[in-house]
Parts: C-alpha cells; structure tokens; sequence
C-alpha cells in the first residue's frame, strides 16, 4: 500500500510538472498608433497588409476593442498594469505609473516565466517593469542617423537570436512583448502607394497633399505588417508556435484629424487579434466591448496565474471565457480619458461607450482644440487644410469640429460612425444623455478622477521632454 502511494504521487507529480510545461508562451505585438479602420480587416481595400491577414486566418478577431487613452504612454501603462490611467497615474503621455504599481512582466516573472521586450519601450519607471531587454532591435532608419527617435526602426534578428535561445534552453514559458514603431510619424517619405489611390476619411480634406501623407501612413502600415510576418517566421522556424498566444493590437489609432489626442472612434478604436492553437477556432470575429486594461488579467489567466480582483485592485477583468467560447459578451460599458502631451494638446476629455452610444466630455471648452498636427508636425498638409477652408464648406466644417469641442458630445455610433452629428441637445436623447453622464460621474469618482486640465512639469525620468502631470 506504501508503495501505492509512493507511485500515485509521483504520477501526480509529473502530470503537474507536465501542466506547467504547457503553460502557453505569450508574444503581445503592438502597433504605434494604428487606426482599426486603416487596415483591411476593419475595411480598408486599399492598405495592403498579408501578414495580419493571415494571422487573422488563424485568430480571434475582435471588432469593438478599445484603448484607455489616445496617447502612448497611458495606453501602454493601462495594458501593462491592468489599471485605468488615473488609477495607475500615467495619465498624461510621457509620465510614469505610482510607485508600488505592479506590472505585467512583474507579475508574470513571480509565476516562473521569462519576460522580454522588443522594440519601442515608452514605459516608465523602467524599475517597474523587470522586462529582459533585447538589445539591438531599435535602430536609426538608413538615412535618418542622428534625428532622434522618432526616426527609429524595429529591427527583429536579434528577437530571433533569443528564440532560438529560449528554445535551446527549453525551460520557463516566455512573455515577449514585441512594441513597433510604426505607423507612428514619421512616416517614410517615399511611399509605396500611389497618391491617388489612397482613401480619404469624410472627417478630413481632400488634398493633393493629404493624399501624399495618406500615401505615406499606408507605407508605414505595410512596414509594421512586414514585422508581424518576420515575427510569425521566426516563431515557427524555432519551432514555437504550436504553444505561444500571439496577441496583435495597437496602443491607440494615428496621428490624424480626430484620431489620436481624441476620444473619438478613430483615437481609440484599436485593432486585436489572438491566436491561440488548440483554443480558438481562426477566422472567427467577436463584436463584445472589451478594453485593453482587459489584457494583464487575460493574460495572467490564459499563464494560469490567478488574477488581482476588480475593481479593488485592478480595473481590467479577463475575458478569457471569451476566447474560450464559453461567452460573446464582456463589458457593457467602455470608459477613457485624455489629460495631455506636453504644451500642447491640453484639452482633457473623458468618455463612457456601449455599443451603440457614446458620450463625450471636454473638460476645458473655452480651449481651442489643438495638437502636433496643427502646431506643425503635420505643416506639409494641414497648410492646404486652411487653404481649403477658405473656400469649400466641408472644409470649413471639418476644421470648425477639430478646433472647437462643446463641453458635451452624444453621438450614435451605429447611425453615425464618423461622429458628425452631435445628438447631446437634441431632447429626444435626454434619458440616454442622463445615464451615460451618470456613469461617467461615478466612474471619474471611483476613479479619483477631479482634474481641470492645468498642469505643472515634473521630472520623473522617464523620457527628454516632459513629462507633465495634470492637477
């Protein structure tokens, strides 16, 4: 009988041992501002983009997932942390999360995995955040040498390099989070799509010269989709995609006219696609509201590490019964906010979605609405925007809805997609306008959310230029 036992747990043993072998490795690529509806899967014909196409062959592919902020620095915080950006305290871009804040690779490192990053990091404080480093993935783009980081290239032979070393030693399961830089400005100079091609948005100005800068984002797109293909080939060619989750998103969408620095659709509606063999059937799609705070306690879960409680400790709540088939619902409401970046850029908003309402609202409207696209970055363009205002009415309109915000904006976004038409005074939408401000009241609370939008500058080493923390 002795020797029963004995036996039964040793079994017991190698089975638990065996269970941990095949916890899954984890890959998290990120896109550098990407607008879901630049791609083909979200209904771009234009953009050509085959390795994500077929990623999404093999994927889960979500079509109502959404960033906590349209800029960097808090939308990559929120992923990392499972904490909305007031919580966490990265909520202005270029600062960095509370002391004391636990982060994903922390978390996931305590539970015997390795952790690593690739590319961009825009996280702050790096002591926060245990991550192996992968040198030599980020390089000045050939030609650009010596113009600052904004002309950074990934560069992804040595992630094979650590691969094929992960694979050789065979041990720990692996987190690698994998961050581009594209399609974030600046975009290559000399497209490879042909001007008149390109789609132009309703929100924005037809121009000879937006056509060249639309030329150039679509480049950029097909650049990061050549990343995402080199990824997948290296995966597979050490012979490790069987078990890895390969999730793909962006932190939030591009530098455009009522993408990024807004809360509209287009800042902050992201793509997401996970690809886990063996638990999701590819070439599938799902239309429930998630977050990306949702992804630490996804991710810990899918790892098999329990997750923080929310909303106690954390605000993200796992959608792993989603992806398991079990649910095609997840949240009922999505919430985000927008403090600043820098000297400009420095009208705060916050929002409240479900999926067919959406209601906005500027905390400083006396602010004429401005960013880096305007102020200069985007000069080449936007100079014949104002031309154009001069003389067309779409133009005028357009122009009119990007420099100045009322203090409320209601919009239904099944009727209205582009958000044009400001449903907010209209008395027929007075219950739905109640509810949602109610909600977005309790949540700024719960939150500890009382800011006005001024700013004082602070340095907390995270990055040259700022960052500013917003009272």
């Amino acid at each position: 009988m002795k020797y029963f036992y004995l036996l039964l747990l040793a079994t017991l043993v190698f089975i638990n041992e065996g269970e941990c072998q095949k916890r899954p490795n984890i890959v998290l690529f990120i896109a550098d501002d990407l607008g879901a509806i630049d791609i083909p899967l979200y209904g771009n014909p234009i953009v050509r983009t085959p390795n994500i196409d077929r990623l999404a062959g093999e994927s889960l592919l979500f079509t109502h997932a959404f960033a906590t902020s349209p800029t960097c620095s808090p939308s990559r915080a929120s992923i990392h942390t499972g904490l909305m950006p007031f919580r966490n305290g990265a909520h202005a871009n270029h600062s960095g999360i509370k002391d004391n804040v636990r982060t994903l690779p922390d978390y996931l490192k305590a539970a015997g995995y390795r952790v690593a990053i690739a590319g961009k990091y825009h996280l702050g404080p790096m002591k926060a955040y245990p991550f192996e480093m992968i040198h030599g993935t980020n390089v000045p783009e050939p030609g650009y040498e010596g113009k600052g980081e904004l002309w950074t290239d990934l560069v992804l032979d040595p992630v094979d390099e650590w691969l094929s070393k992960v694979k050789k030693e065979g041990e720990d399961p692996f987190l690698l989070v994998v961050n581009d830089h594209s399609p974030h400005v600046f975009w290559p100079e000399n497209p490879e799509y042909e001007a008149s091609e390109v789609e132009i948005p309703s929100i924005h100005i037809d121009t000879d010269a937006t056509r060249k800068a639309r030329a150039q984002y679509y480049t950029d797109i097909t650049k990061m989709d050549t990343n995402v293909g080199k990824l997948m080939e290296y995966l597979a060619s050490n012979e490790l995609l069987d078990n890895t989750v390969i999730i793909f998103t962006s932190d939030q969408g591009p530098q455009w006219a009522f993408g990024k620095w807004s809360l509209y659709d287009y800042g902050i509606k992201v793509p997401m696609l996970v690809r886990w063999p063996g638990v999701i059937e590819g070439n599938t799609a799902t239309d429930a509201l998630v977050s990306l705070v949702d992804l630490l306690p996804t991710i810990m879960e899918m790892a098999g590490v329990k997750a923080p409680k929310a909303p106690e400790q954390i605000d993200g709540t796992s959608f792993l019964p989603l992806l398991q088939g079990k649910t095609n619902r997840h949240r009922e409401y999505i919430y985000a906010s927008h403090t600043g970046d820098g000297d400009m850029n420095r009208t705060p908003i916050r929002m409240v979605r479900n999926k067919r309402y959406k209601y906005l609202l500027n905390l400083a409207p006396e602010v004429k609405y401005t960013t880096h696209m305007d102020k200069g970055a985007h000069k080449d363009y936007w100079t014949t925007w104002d031309e154009m205002a001069s003389q067309e009415e779409h133009a005028r309109a357009v122009l009119w809805r990007y420099h100045y915000h009322p203090r409320e904006e209601l919009y239904d976004v099944v009727a209205d997609p582009d958000e044009k038409k400001n449903l907010a005074f209209n008395p027929h939408y007075r219950e739905i306008m109640e509810d949602l401000r109610n909600r977005l009241s309790e949540w700024r609370t719960q939150q500890g959310d009382a800011e006005t939008g001024s700013f004082e500058r602070k340095d907390s080493g995270l990055a040259p230029g700022g960052p500013y923390i917003f009272k």
